[in-house]
């Protein structure tokens, strides 16, 4: 079948191809850098991450790999017990990056995180697949350099790796824009391509894998309707396998509910919320938007902006992308998603339609919809240079890129300062140090409990750093998604230990709220279990008084705080 060519691949250039992907490549790495700082590399000082100011997300994965790197095997080998007990899942719903997790699980459990190393490659991937896609604009070296550069430097990447780091790893979305765009009708290796990427993004985030895979359907799609070929259907089959068994490997399939949480609908995208500067731009002014936690993440920045309006002056001749039409479907069907039914203009909402309950129950699982407009806008500006690339030459084009890249840099600055200076501050602060009855305990107890139990509870983050520290497990935790009905079972049972006085052998607990600090102390033994407050919170000890001398304040309730405890003997 005769299919017209639209876009065309680069032509051959020598070892200018090589040299500019290079460039392209160590660009996004020396952009990292300098916005994030050398120190995040060091891969035995994981103390920028549970530090305050980049928020819980990142102490959350930081201490999801402690747990997991210090707790034995299990199956499948993505379980994390220790880090949530009844409540945990697999390292997967702690956004804790499998991909790297399990093989540094076998090779390296010692690290004390890979995080920074993370980051930096997805620098390095997402300047080299820009690169890559700036393949289909044009062959001069500059213009592609100068083009990734553009696609590096976007708020949606860039607010990522100052928090969500798995997000980070938008290198997969242009990776597969990549392979969607190929010219060939009928592309080479393309299954085998799709066979690589749709499992490893897998393994990095749930988002992420969503929307590849709309993506690699799409293109199954147009091979398909171009021409038919067995093969497709062996493709159609095992990928999905393929990515099943990725997200079994990584304890995904360990909560059977839960999945979907509170928030479709309300995290969705503002239509003018490319041209809402945020707190990311310096020229524009900052537009009215509904406040959530995505809001102001996926302004274009002016040089993407102006890339817009260049690239649309310059269209013109055959449309674009005949042959691609499921690539558009997909990508225009994935930004109505994050739309939503509830559309929203400048921080109005109206809403369209109300969804169905089984509608809406689906689209829990993925309700942070804003990131679904991620792969449109990678397109609309890949497009954008690609009409630029038609109808300049390539000096023209690198010229343009580069004032347009010159221009985005500028705009940018007070949210790449402000990234900076928040990794900075978060590298410049100490460690949190605690109590050195927690040492001790950690002799006779395997394990804290944090009554009642919550999914980001109170206290959460220093019970979980003081199990991970001494290798106790908790279940004190922050997860991305948590079974609901073993959180309810779980708080019951609780409740019934205290109330009867029933603690589990081994076992901690940190009283969290009035009602349990009651039922504690109805019920405790002043003999032989201690109630005190250690590090500002309550915490009841079980047995703690056996073996040692009681004080006399013990048999009156509370103990004193713990760093004026009396030293017990030596067992």
């Amino acid at each position: 079948m005769s299919v017209t060519t639209i876009l065309a691949p680069a032509r051959p250039i020598g070892l200018a191809a090589p040299l500019s992907a290079a460039c392209a490549s160590l660009m996004g790495g020396a952009m990292v850098l300098a916005m994030l700082g050398h120190a995040m590399l060091d891969t035995s000082d994981p103390g920028w991450m549970l530090a305050g100011p980049l928020g819980w997300d990142p102490t959350q994965y930081q201490l999801a790999w402690r747990f997991f790197a210090q707790a034995p095997w299990q199956w499948p080998p993505g379980l994390n017990p220790d880090g949530g007990l009844e409540l945990a899942g697999g390292i997967f719903h702690a956004d804790a990056i499998p991909l790297l997790a399990l093989p540094m699980k076998l090779l390296a459990p010692g690290m004390a995180q890979y995080w920074g190393p993370w980051l930096l490659a997805c620098g390095v991937l997402q300047g080299f697949f820009g690169w890559v896609l700036m393949g289909h604009a044009t062959s001069h070296p500059i213009a592609r350099v100068l083009g990734a550069g553009i696609l590096l430097l976007q708020p949606m990447l860039l607010s990522r790796m100052g928090g969500h780091l798995a997000l980070g790893g938008q290198f997969t979305l242009l990776a597969a824009l990549a392979l969607a765009l190929r010219a060939e009708a009928i592309p080479r290796r393309q299954g085998l391509f799709w066979a690589v990427l749709l499992p490893a993004t897998a393994l990095i985030h749930a988002y992420l894998l969503a929307m590849v895979a709309a993506i690699w359907a799409a293109d199954w799609l147009r091979r398909a309707v171009a021409c038919w070929r067995p093969t497709l259907l062996v493709e159609a089959l095992a990928l999905p396998a393929a990515c099943a068994f990725a997200l079994w490997l990584s304890g995904f399939f360990s909560i059977l509910g839960g999945l979907g949480a509170p928030g479709y609908g309300h995290m969705m995208l503002d239509l003018a919320g490319p041209f809402d500067r945020g707190d990311w731009g310096r020229f524009l002014p900052d537009l009215p938007s509904e406040p959530h936690p995505e809001s102001g993440d996926v302004y274009l920045g002016l040089g993407g902006l102006g890339l817009l309006l260049l690239g649309a002056a310059c269209a013109g001749g055959p449309r674009p992308l005949r042959r691609h039409w499921p690539l558009l479907a997909a990508v225009l069907a994935m930004l109505g998603f994050a739309v939503s039914h509830n559309a929203t203009l400048l921080g109005q909402t109206v809403t369209l339609f109300e969804p169905p309950a089984w509608l809406e129950a689906a689209s829990s699982t993925l309700r942070a919809s804003e990131r679904f407009a991620w792969p449109a806008l990678y397109l609309a500006l890949v497009l954008a240079m690609i009409a630029l690339g038609r109808r300049l030459s390539g000096a023209q084009a690198a010229l343009a890129l580069g004032l347009l890249l010159a221009l985005q840099v500028m705009d940018l600055r007070p949210g790449l300062a402000r990234l900076h200076g928040v990794m900075a501050e978060a590298q410049a602060m100490p460690a949190q140090g605690f109590a050195p009855f927690w040492a001790e305990a950690s002799s006779h107890y395997r394990r804290i409990r944090a009554v009642p139990a919550a999914n980001l509870g109170t206290d959460w983050k220093p019970i979980a750093s003081i199990a991970a520290q001494h290798r106790m497990a908790t279940d004190a935790v922050y997860l991305a998604r948590m079974d609901p009905l073993a959180l309810e079972r779980l708080q019951q049972a609780m409740a019934r230990r205290l109330a009867e006085g029933r603690h589990e052998p081994g076992t901690l607990y940190v009283l969290r709220d009035a009602p349990s600090l009651a039922l504690a102390r109805a019920a405790m033994d002043p003999a032989r279990d201690m109630l005190a407050v250690i590090d500002g919170m309550q915490v009841l000890a079980p047995g703690w008084w056996v073996g040692r001398a009681t004080p006399a304040a013990a048999a009156r309730g509370p103990a004193p705080p713990a760093a004026d405890y009396p030293p017990p003997p030596p067992f």
